[in-house]
């Protein structure tokens, strides 16, 4: 049983990965089960450099595998903002120590505020995965995903996190916050993203 650290103290993330990796022989701890560990600088310019990165770092620090993964929003009338940014858009609008249910609600605020007065046919954007898995030493395995949607005018749905409520799909009439787990994971970037890295995975396993 090959022991694999989430680098992310996401619990919706590390629920997200746990499901998608059952049945595989690995053995999953989340970031809290290892005790303090200081976080890296996320200096990169791209998700997936992100992901390289933190990959490496956790994988070294941690003496295993760690599979790291950045993803976010990116707005088409934004710049392609927030982008690498997602989880920290709204920093400046919330103490240091808020929860993340807290900041998820002040990013999405933040979105929208900036596109106020942006047309439904501006509105477009899509949701963005790199996952990484390392050992201490090099990188193992790279997958990614997207989805294509909409920025919802307002929050709608009560089931996911982070920009979950605002990402509106047309094909399925609702926002990803809308959906079931189920649902969300058949279409989502990170349910893409991780069912492609699961069969990489397998097969490294597996040699």
């Amino acid at each position: 049983m090959r022991c694999l650290v989430l680098a992310t103290r996401n619990a919706g993330k590390v629920r997200e990965i746990r499901r998608a990796l059952e049945g595989l022989p690995v053995r999953i701890l989340g970031l809290a089960e290892l005790g303090q560990i200081d976080e890296p600088a996320e200096t990169g310019r791209t998700f997936a450099d992100n992901a390289r990165l933190k990959a490496s770092y956790y994988a070294r620090a941690a003496g295993t595998w760690a599979l790291a993964e950045d993803s976010g929003l990116e707005v088409d009338a934004l710049g392609g903002a927030p982008g690498i940014y997602s989880s920290r858009y709204a920093a400046g609008d919330c103490a240091p120590d808020a929860p993340r249910q807290v900041i998820d609600q002040a990013n999405n605020a933040k979105v929208l505020r900036a596109l106020a007065g942006v047309p439904d046919e501006r509105r477009t954007g899509r949701f963005v995965c790199c996952m990484v898995l390392a050992d201490p030493q090099r990188i193992l395995l790279e997958a990614g995903g997207s989805v294509e949607g909409q920025i919802a005018r307002a929050p709608r749905g009560d089931n996911g996190f982070g920009y979950d409520p605002l990402f509106y799909v047309p094909e399925l009439g609702c926002t990803t916050a809308e959906l079931s787990t189920e649902q969300k994971n058949r279409i989502s970037h990170r349910g893409k993203a991780v069912r492609r890295f699961a069969k990489l995975l397998a097969d490294l396993l597996s040699q």
